[in-house]
């Protein structure tokens, strides 16, 4: 029997078509939430179990607003998956973090407007998570590493935008961002990096730019973005199998996240809410 595995890549559906990924078996995860977005793809990759998730569905059908987060990162959470890589397109509102180059964000803004946000969102339960460093920095680190190995240009840090889309930004929505200080620009890295912290799972994202947004002199296109993530696959693929090949448990504590977030009563939970959760919470109810 395989163990379980203990890194996920949630990302297109194309990454796990890679070569070296060995003893594949497709799960299909039921989840308190709703069904994920793929089934969930479990193959060995340099002697190390790992999971791959098509955030937008296999076949690329699903908007980023109606992405189902919740089912997503709970069905890796029961698969028993630590860390979790996020591959996601984005696009840059810095000269310097060229189309092509791979950013490793270290903040993050979100801007979305109609999405589920917690996996405490019903009531009979209440847990505020602490998100002021919302990426897990070590396992940042090795996303980091793993990119620069793999022959990326790469950037360690910087502040990532998600807002709803599908549509791409206007220009005064693009230079306002810009006029922040902010660094990139994508649709799905929030929720879904709050939901991992909820699930006190290690999140980092290896975000790849594909475009300069719209401030620059050449408008985003889908074309354009589809173009650069292409040829930016091999890299990609290259970058997920140097981590998996190194991968040192972080050193974070980002498997406790909620230790100090749960604010309900164990004995004012409502039994429901509980069974519910119970995958996340239950460990610190029985003690």
């Amino acid at each position: 029997m395989n163990p379980a595995p203990e890194l996920a890549i949630i990302g297109g559906s194309g990454l796990y078509d890679m070569p070296g990924l060995e003893d594949k078996r497709e799960h299909n995860v039921d989840t308190p939430f709703g069904e994920p977005s793929s089934p969930v793809v479990v193959g060995t990759l340099e002697g190390r179990r790992v999971a791959f998730l098509a955030r937008h569905g296999v076949k690329h059908t699903i908007s980023p607003t109606h992405v189902n987060y919740r089912a997503n990162i709970y069905a890796l959470k029961s698969l028993g998956v630590r860390w979790i890589v996020a591959v996601s397109a984005c696009g840059s509102l810095r000269e310097d973090f060229e189309p092509g180059h791979i950013v490793v964000p270290s903040q993050l803004f979100d801007l979305t407007r109609h999405r589920v946000n917690s996996f405490f969102d019903d009531p009979g339960l209440v847990a505020h998570i602490g998100v002021a460093d919302p990426f897990c920095n070590s396992l940042s680190q090795q996303v980091y590493a793993a990119s620069t190995a793999a022959g990326a240009t790469a950037h360690m840090g910087g502040d990532f935008i998600t807002v709803e889309g599908p549509r791409f930004s206007t220009r005064a929505e693009s230079n306002i961002y810009r006029s922040w200080g902010l660094s990139i620009i994508g649709m799905t890295t929030s929720p879904e990096a709050f939901l991992a912290r909820e699930a006190e799972l290690c999140y980092a994202v290896m975000a790849h730019v594909t475009d300069y947004d719209v401030w620059h002199q050449e408008p985003v296109s889908v074309d354009m973005v589809v173009r650069t993530l292409h040829q930016n696959t091999r890299t990609a693929q290259e970058a997920i199998r140097q981590l998996a090949a190194g991968l040192q448990a972080p050193e974070c504590a980002c498997d406790q996240a909620l230790a100090p977030a749960l604010i309900t009563h164990k004995r004012n939970i409502d039994p429901a809410a509980r069974k519910k959760l119970g995958l996340l919470v239950e460990k610190y109810l029985t003690e």
